[in-house]
Formats: structure tokens, sequence, C-alpha cells
């Protein structure tokens, strides 16, 4: 079956809602040259602009640019998880280990317990989105120990292949917290302590904020000026509908589920309501 080297097949349907049969879609897999290299560049303006801010008199304007790279290295890791970089399946892990490095988390642990939420989504198996049906307050709390609990699900439940990635993604984090060290410069050690934050809060931003309330469905789904912000990761509902079309083309995929799929629209629970707008194209 296409695509299923991936870990899931195209044809999956999520936990929460089925997959819509009635919409084209096949035609917004394909990935250029130019895109790959695009998606594989989109973190890194933040992260230089990051850096150079932490060495600046405006050091705390380097921490929304590490937040605004970690979302970016966040969107870049998700489509390696899915396969969706026109990559081959090593190259997508070696991408997940060098992320690893610079987010300081195994990204491979994420992309199993991703893969599991797809598969799982709101049942037993599904480690990664068990917070969101916390309350806000209860995920913050959590937050600190989701990645841990991540790692522990991959040593219990994924085998040899997946502990050995971990390893890997670990190893390579020792690495640059050691270079950190050696280097002793201000602005690497702000990014470490912005990764470290970061970790903690990706429970509430990438999990709960997109799931919490979602009853009957698969994710929510922002569209608007907030869609953009977060370049274009708030589209869940869409990606956990149709997992391999890449997060660029999510617009499209949303325009033609409004058109096609009767109650669509009018199910659809966005993220923030109040910045929420009716679905157009949005550039990547």
């Amino acid at each position: 079956m296409l695509r299923q080297k991936y870990g899931m097949p195209l044809a999956h349907k999520p936990f929460f809602e089925p997959q819509p049969q009635n919409v084209l879609w096949r035609d917004l897999l394909e990935m250029s040259r130019t895109r790959t290299l695009h998606e594989l560049a989109l973190p890194l303006p933040w992260l230089f602009l990051s850096l150079a801010l932490y060495a600046s008199p405006l050091f705390w304007l380097g921490f929304p640019a590490s937040f605004m790279f970690f979302l970016c290295a966040l969107r870049l890791n998700h489509e390696a998880i899915h396969g969706n970089l026109g990559l081959t399946r090593a190259q997508d892990h070696a991408l997940m280990h060098g992320l690893s490095a610079i987010m300081l988390g195994s990204n491979n642990a994420d992309a199993f317990c991703h893969l599991q939420h797809h598969k799982h989504a709101g049942g037993p198996g599904d480690h990664e989105g068990k917070c969101s049906h916390m309350p806000w307050y209860k995920v913050l709390a959590y937050g600190p120990r989701f990645p841990i609990d991540l790692n522990i699900a991959v040593w219990q439940h994924g085998g040899p292949n997946w502990r050995h990635r971990m390893a890997v993604d670990w190893l390579c984090i020792v690495a640059v917290v050691a270079a950190a060290i050696v280097i002793g410069h201000p602005a690497v050690f702000s990014h470490i302590v912005a990764m470290t934050i970061a970790q903690c809060l990706t429970a509430f931003f990438a999990v709960w904020i997109t799931h919490h309330g979602a009853h009957g469905l698969a994710g929510r789904s922002q569209r608007g000026i907030l869609a953009r912000v977060a370049y274009l990761m708030f589209y869940h509902r869409e990606h956990h509908l149709f997992p391999n079309v890449p997060v660029a083309r999510l617009p499209e995929l949303a325009n033609r589920l409004d058109s096609a799929v009767p109650n669509y629209a009018a199910t659809r629970k966005p993220v923030i309501p109040w910045l929420d707008a009716a679905p157009h194209p949005i550039p990547a």
C-alpha cells in the first residue's frame, strides 16, 4: 500500500472522525524539490534571529524568536514523521536526529508516539493525546513530564529500532549541550533555556490546544490570521483526516472539504474563534 513504509497507510481513518470519501486530495501529495528546500529552510531564519537577539541589547526579544523557531521546527519534524518532505525514510530520520539536537528533545520518540496518536486517537494506545482531555491548567502542570512520558512509551512499546533512534537523538542532544558548555557564549545558553521551556509547553500548544473539546471531530481547525502565524499547523482536523497531505497544502484541502462534505464547515471548531475567518487559500 502506498506510503505504508512511513508507518501509516494513506487510507487510514482516525478514531474520532471517518475520512471523507468524496474529496479529491491525491494531487496535493506532490512535493517539488523547491518545496522540499523551502520546508527544510523554514526554521532557520528564526533560529539565526533568536541567537542574534540573545547576543544583543534586545536580549528578551530572543525568546519570542525562539518560540517561532520551535514552531517551525515542529512543523518540519512533523512533515518528516509522515514522510511528506519528498525525502527517503533514512533522510527523514536523519533530519529528526538533527532537529532533536537543536530542539533538545527526542524527535524520534515524538515520531513513534505521533504515529500511535493517529492510529489510536483518543484510545489507550494514544500516548501523545492523553493530555487532550485534561483542563488547561493541568496540561500546563503536566507539561514538563510530557516529553519524559513519550520517551518511556517508546522504550516500553517501540521495539529495538525506535529505541535505537531515540538513543541516537539523545547522543546528539548531549553533544550539543557539551559543545554549548565549551563555547560558553550566553546566546547559546539562552537557546538551551528557551528550548527546555518550549519542550515543557509542547503538551499544551501542540496537543491540547488542537484537540480539547473537539468531541466527535478529528481535531480543531483554524482559518485566518492565526492560521498564518501558526504556519498552518492549526489545520489539525484536516491533517488527521488526510495525514499524508503536506501542511503547506492543507488550506486547499480544507476548502475542498468545506465544499464537498455536507456539514463539514458548519461543524468546524476553531482554536480561537474570534481570530477565525472564512476559508480561503493561505500561502505557506
